[in-house]
């Protein structure tokens, strides 16, 4: 655990800045809990428990970077020592200290630690169910199997893709062949996971539309890595105790969420890496028992350690830049400055397209003296995360009147067919000209002056910084 927060607090603030999904946390924990829950109703209803969660902690200790990702800091944090004591009761002594030491090291479990999103929430919880199953296996006493029935809704209802590692919890049990009381009470509790989780299921699947930005895996990269090195590890001898054994336990839950999820891929992609973040938990396991085995056969030869170092070595660079802005898809913080630079008071500003006004969102400060021109309803009266924009035409009629728009482009996010984008593309294109463009991680600023006829007022002066720009 120390080693944990102090990863997760090394570079904590990111050069202060937030990427979008972040900035959704931020802006929604502010919100009332009224305003929360009618938001959900519309959009992230997933994720409607981590918000609620967030805004009593923001009511509790204030807003800001810290209180933003400090919960997920101290959640991986508990989440190691759950790993560690997994190992412990599966392995021995030296196991669980060498898999709580790993844990903390993954690459992934660094960069979601400073996340101010529920993952790392998600997997401290599936960690401690998957430590209250094992031992539910071994005393079979009913309350036993409450909390982990309880823990594992807790992180289902958290984010609803938790669900996968009961899968992983039962063929676990299959693998182990448990007598068949141990089946029948873990059977009944799964099915009180699923019945609570049911409800949230089924209002969700009408908001699939927010994950249509899934074209294929997301960084499926990771997940393949760690699984054949999970998988070769598992093919040792590895010291076992109880009626679960440690490799049995930590397969299944580091291959098969992401595998299901990548065998739905065809029919609707699904796969992104921290859906399924809690495999981690599998791959430490297996590499502390693994390194355990080893230690006990003696066999640390000087090419061991040169491995090991070396592994550690190749950590730093990962580590160094996980702490970076460019390390996540997009930088909200400097989408927002680069508005704020571009932009003069009484520019128009347009967002293409309108779901993207929550790169900017954070701070309004960044958008204060800018006319939103296709805004009719502000993301807060109308309980959505971007607000509610204006008919087609109305759009196209307001950025005729004016001069410069300053226009906020996502890059590599597609921007839906509806007549409110392509109302907003066509009067660039045919009464615009874009005058300068700034690049921003995971964005484009573009300046776009009006096209004039004879009869037009003159262009003003452009800055000093838009003519180097230009």
């Amino acid at each position: 655990m120390p080693l944990t927060l102090a990863l997760g607090l090394w570079g904590i603030r990111r050069e202060n800045t937030l990427w979008g999904d972040e900035s959704v946390t931020y802006q929604l924990a502010q919100r009332d809990l009224s305003q929360i829950w009618h938001t959900a109703q519309h959009i992230d209803l997933v994720h409607a428990l981590y918000y609620a969660v967030m805004h009593g902690i923001f009511g509790l200790f204030g807003g800001g970077l810290l209180t933003l990702r400090l919960p997920s800091v101290l959640a991986m944090a508990v989440a190691a020592s759950g790993v560690g004591l997994l190992a412990l009761r599966l392995a021995g002594p030296r196991a669980g200290l060498l898999a709580g030491l790993v844990f903390p090291l993954l690459p992934q479990v660094q960069k979601y630690a400073q996340e101010g999103r529920s993952y790392a929430m998600v997997c401290a919880l599936v960690t401690w169910a998957t430590y209250a199953l094992v031992v539910s296996v071994r005393h079979r006493v009913r309350w036993r199997w409450a909390v982990y029935g309880s823990t594992m809704l807790l992180a289902c209802l958290l984010h609803e893709f938790a669900v996968l590692a009961l899968v992983a919890h039962g063929v676990t049990l299959v693998v182990s062949r448990v007598p068949r009381p141990v089946t029948r009470a873990w059977s009944a509790a799964a099915a009180g996971v699923v019945a609570g989780l049911l409800p949230l299921a089924v209002r969700s699947a009408g908001q699939s539309e927010q994950v249509s930005w899934i074209g294929g895996p997301v960084r499926l990269r990771y997940f393949l890595v760690v699984a054949v090195v999970g998988m070769a590890c598992a093919r040792a001898p590895l010291r076992g105790r109880g009626p679960v054994r440690l490799a049995a336990l930590a397969v299944p839950i580091l291959v098969l969420p992401g595998l299901l999820l990548l065998i739905a891929s065809p029919v609707r992609p699904l796969f992104v890496d921290r859906y399924v973040l809690y495999s981690n938990i599998g791959i430490a396991l297996l590499l502390g028992a693994w390194m355990d085995y080893f230690h006990r056969l003696r066999r640390w030869s000087r090419t061991a350690w040169i491995a090991v170092v070396a592994a550690l070595a190749a950590l730093v660079p990962s580590s160094l830049s996980l702490r970076t802005p460019q390390s996540r898809s997009n930088d909200a913080t400097a989408v927002g400055a680069a508005v704020r630079q571009e932009g003069r008071p009484g520019d128009g500003l347009l967002y293409l397209s309108g779901r993207q006004r929550i790169l900017t969102a954070a701070n309004p400060e960044d958008t204060r003296f800018l006319t939103d021109l296709a805004l009719a309803q502000d993301p807060v009266s109308s309980n959505t995360l971007a607000g509610v924009e204006l008919p087609a035409e109305d759009i196209a009629a307001r950025m005729l009147e004016f001069e410069r728009i300053v226009a906020v482009r996502a890059v590599g996010v597609h921007s839906p067919a509806t007549p409110q984008e392509e109302a907003k593309t066509s009067t660039l294109r045919r009464h615009f000209h874009a005058y300068g463009t700034t690049h921003v991680n995971g964005a484009r600023v573009t300046v776009y002056l009006r096209d004039h006829g004879p009869a037009a007022k003159p262009v003003p002066e452009p800055t000093a910084r838009e003519r180097a720009v230009g």
